[in-house]
């Protein structure tokens, strides 16, 4: 038999103080709703990087219970939108690059890219737990930020919105998921030419290519979610169904 959750260890994992995001429950419509809040640059620093880590660490050892008004409280969706206004987020570091380049800091590449890897990886798999997950873009999502949308089960986004992949504009390859996000919904042949051809596409162009699930209309984002919510209630186990069964038919490891 599975151990007893402790939920009071983990309300307590809950209540770290994120410096980098912002983080609410809905308990009318079961969604725990995230938003990256990034120093700086809208990228993934480290510090926004680790808050997500610790975030999500206590997601999966919650089984996608969270703490609200005292108590522990089941989220069947889980949120990751923005607040930073017209950008989703615009990928990695490149000045930590830079420096961890020009410092010869192979280890601080690599802790930098295992931390990407840890984090994009619990959200593929869902947190271990019956979430569904929701990308909600609103603005620009490029690079590591194109891949972090890919990564839930959900994506909707708004028209204003942009997203592709320039990293072989830079002679780099979109190594934390894109290959294999991209291809479940596109197919090899198509993920690869996005790839290479560097190109950021609108919202509308990936909606037409199944990219993109849900188109919105600028400034209506967070309806288009409660909208999703209340059209899925009846199927709600049929779709964590579904999402499961597209992780076995096609995991990522």
């Amino acid at each position: 038999m599975n151990a007893p959750v402790d939920f009071e260890a983990i309300e307590g994992m809950f209540q770290r103080s994120y410096k980098q995001l912002e983080v609410r429950f809905d308990p009318e419509s079961a969604i725990a709703w995230t938003y990256m809040n990034p120093s700086g640059a809208p990228c993934f620093n480290t510090g926004l990087l680790t808050d997500l880590r610790n975030h999500d660490n206590a997601l999966e050892m919650s089984g996608g219970y969270v703490p609200f008004e005292g108590k522990m409280c089941r989220a069947d969706y889980h949120v990751l939108a923005s607040r930073t206004r017209g950008i989703y987020n615009l990928g990695g570091d490149l000045g930590l690059f830079s420096q961890m380049i020009l410092a010869h800091d192979r280890e601080g590449l690599m802790d930098y890219a295992t931390l990407c890897v840890d984090d994009i990886f619990a959200r593929i798999s869902n947190y271990n737990s019956p979430l569904i997950t929701v990308s909600l873009v609103q603005g620009d999502a490029l690079g590591g930020g194109f891949e972090t949308a890919l990564s839930s089960n959900v994506v909707i986004a708004e028209r204003n919105a942009k997203m592709g992949l320039p990293e072989i504009l830079f002679n780099l390859f979109p190594g934390m998921g894109a290959y294999s996000l991209l291809a479940r919904r596109v197919g090899a042949k198509r993920a690869e030419d996005m790839i290479l051809s560097g190109r950021i596409f609108t919202a509308q162009e990936l909606h037409g290519m199944g990219v993109v699930d849900i188109l919105a209309e600028d400034g209506f984002g967070e309806v288009a979610v409660y909208d999703y919510v209340r059209g899925n209630e009846r199927r709600r186990n049929g779709a964590q169904a579904v999402f499961r069964c597209r992780q076995h038919f096609n995991p990522i490891s």
